[in-house]
């Protein structure tokens, strides 16, 4: 479970974060005008990843929040059975299975590359390589 730490200030659309204990992308950020006696809230909608549901906190701009390390990998398929794909990866020839995501049913075959994503101790099928 890779992460760091990084101020919710510094975030940008497109980033991501860990909100309730699972990795999401960033969606939408708003900032709010500091007041008098305050501080810059930050109004943070982000959507899981790994369960693409939509999450919204608001908490102060100078605050931190945990970041995760997104590895990057691939993998050769070695099987498809329905809405899995049985991998092997290309550094360590370790073979798991993969939940092929909705935009990718139809595309991924056997021996075909894939590109997948590690992220807090989930593997997340992200694209099929073309040859």
């Amino acid at each position: 479970m890779a992460t760091k730490i990084q101020s919710v200030g510094s975030l940008q659309k497109g980033s991501y974060v860990i909100l309730e204990g699972a990795a999401c992308r960033v969606a939408d950020m708003q900032v709010s005008r500091p007041g008098k006696h305050g501080h810059a809230k930050v109004r943070l909608t982000a959507v899981g990843i790994v369960d693409e549901k939509k999450r919204i906190v608001v908490m102060p701009g100078h605050d931190n929040i945990t970041v995760p390390i997104i590895e990057k990998k691939s993998a050769q398929v070695l099987s498809v059975q329905e809405d899995a794909a049985n991998v092997m990866d290309s550094e360590t020839y370790e073979t798991f299975d993969l939940k092929i995501p909705e935009e990718l049913k139809g595309q991924v075959a056997e021996g075909l590359n894939v590109a997948y994503w590690v992220v807090l101790d989930d593997k997340v099928m992200k694209q099929v390589k073309s040859q």
